[in-house]
């Protein structure tokens, strides 16, 4: 009997030490609950597209709040830098305001919404033109991203919107594309005043 109590002993225990690591290591995995399969929905194509929105729209967004609102109106053709073409280049202001603009341009026939008030041209409308207005307008068009990025589905993702010749994927990424191209500009015009950019702050820490 005592003989039959030390193996069942010892089975239990040689069990608990097989079964611990894996415990472990999926505990580790999934923050100590669940597994990360169980976490996470299985990616779409509109999942992709969203995540790569939201990417672009925190960069650009913290360049956006890391210039001062003094230095708003800047551009490189105020440095008179030898040998530089800057004349007639936009505003660090007028910059941020075309990526919100050209947001709208580019999502808007995925949502169906209409543009905002004001909207006429890739420079933004007029009347916004303080720091916190920009950004508010920054902001609502990354919002209508995520409209557009979220409408795309595997069985209208090749189609066109209505008016518009490119595909809905077509459009939903190359608002992506079109505000890195601008991050890329933004970035040196912090540069230009001293700023380094937060990404990079972050890096270098």
């Amino acid at each position: 009997m005592k003989q039959i109590r030390m193996l069942l002993l010892l089975t239990v225990v040689l069990f608990a030490l097989v079964a611990l690591p894996r415990g472990i290591t999926n505990a580790t995995s999934a923050g100590g609950c669940q597994t990360q399969s169980s976490q996470q929905p299985p990616p779409t194509i509109a999942s992709a597209v969203d995540r790569e929105i939201s990417g672009v729209e925190k960069l650009i967004l913290e360049v956006a709040e890391a210039m001062p609102e003094d230095k708003y109106n800047f551009s490189p053709e105020s440095l008179n830098i030898p040998g530089s073409d800057y004349k007639g280049v936009r505003t660090f202001a007028v910059q941020v305001k075309h990526v919100a603009a050209s947001n709208y341009f580019i999502w808007s026939p995925l949502t169906g919404e209409k543009l905002p008030e004001g909207l006429k041209d890739g420079n933004g409308p007029p009347n916004v033109n303080t720091k916190a207005d920009i950004i508010k307008f920054l902001k609502e068009s990354f919002a209508l991203g995520h409209k557009a990025a979220a409408a795309l589905t595997t069985e209208n993702m090749l189609q066109a919107p209505e008016h518009s010749k490119s595909t809905r994927l077509h459009l939903a990424s190359f608002g992506v594309v079109h505000a890195f191209d601008h991050y890329g500009q933004l970035v040196e015009y912090l540069r230009m005043n001293g700023i380094a950019p937060p990404a990079s702050r972050l890096q270098s820490e």
